[in-house]
């Protein structure tokens, strides 16, 4: 038998203000026509006052949990893939433990920008696999309107807050492709191009700095590398984009989402697309649009996902797993 990590439950939270696009023509020179074209955004989330990133994580790993009919004390592991801990340190995990009232197991932070889903997923299978862990909550979370330069129009409007959380546990699989849970994992990074996509703040400048990105040089780069990850992760599970049922990539830019779409040959229909709901969450984009795409009724057991995702570092990735 093959150990796999299987998904039992899903969910997510989102901040009760919604931001539209109309919002941010009061204050910068734009206008919902302008950032729908760029983006294919129309709304976002953003926490509220006092509102962390940890908090959002709770909500999500608590609708997870309810969807996979566990509660915490079954929880072996929880990671959390953020940029935007509540705090240096401890982890926004350990938080999210003590949040769910958990009194066993670890927690961890894994910190990959976009990419820190996919990174997230890689981790706990691993764990799973060696067998080091049963059940795992892999939860992607971000407050990334803490962070963003509100003068600056080519970003502030492309961001929002929000969560979602997987639970995976381990099963016996016969290793053959027809399994449910993780078939494969392809991930990447490289520092050379580090300043197309940053914060410029941190703890070592005793700052905490503002979002800067070079728009035209991440999306080249998006494209290209999405793709071939994607496809690196099929060719380890020996199948191909006609096997996929379901894209569901990082959610940062519609255009992004189509050409990745285009260049895989997977038509629009097979992709998961929440970006106009929920602008960019960073590492909480891809659980956001597994969760929605289960309450939709979009995905269903026994599909065939590929989740692939970008961020700074440059770090990206993919993971094919079957629902």
């Amino acid at each position: 038998m093959t150990p796999r990590a299987v998904v039992r439950g899903v969910g997510h939270y989102l901040p009760d203000r919604v931001v539209p696009n109309s919002e941010f023509e009061r204050t910068l020179d734009t206008s919902d026509e302008w950032i729908r074209s760029r983006s294919g955004i129309e709304q976002r989330h953003f926490a509220a006052e006092g509102q962390t990133t940890s908090d959002m994580a709770v909500r999500a790993a608590r609708a997870a949990l309810d969807d996979a009919g566990l509660q915490p004390d079954d929880i072996d592991t929880v990671i959390v893939a953020t940029s935007t801990a509540d705090l240096t340190f401890p982890s926004a995990a350990t938080m999210v433990q003590d949040g769910l009232g958990m009194t066993g197991g670890f927690a961890f932070d894994i910190q990959a920008v976009c990419a820190g889903f996919v990174f997230a997923l890689a981790n706990a299978n691993a764990l799973i696999v060696a067998g080091q862990a049963r059940r795992v909550l892999v939860i992607g979370a971000e407050t990334f309107s803490r962070i963003l330069d509100w003068t600056d129009r080519s970003t502030c409007v492309l961001f929002g807050d929000g969560a979602g959380a997987l639970v995976l546990e381990a099963a016996d699989g016969t290793g053959t492709t027809d399994d449910r849970g993780i078939l494969a994992v392809d991930l990447h990074s490289d520092g050379r191009h580090r300043d197309i996509l940053y914060v410029d703040g941190g703890v070592s400048t005793q700052t905490t700095g503002h979002l800067r990105m070079q728009g035209k040089e991440v999306f080249r780069h998006a494209v290209e590398k999405l793709a071939d990850t994607a496809h690196a992760a099929l060719d380890k599970a020996g199948l191909t984009g006609g096997d996929v049922d379901w894209i569901v990539p990082h959610q940062a830019n519609l255009r992004i989402i189509k050409a990745t779409a285009q260049r895989m040959q997977v038509p629009m229909e097979r992709v998961i697309v929440t970006v106009q709901d929920h602008g960019n969450t960073s590492a909480a984009s891809i659980p956001l649009a597994l969760s929605v795409g289960k309450q939709s009724g979009q995905i269903k057991q026994g599909d065939l996902l590929v989740a692939e995702a970008i961020g700074g570092g440059l770090a990206w990735g993919a993971v094919v797993l079957r629902w």
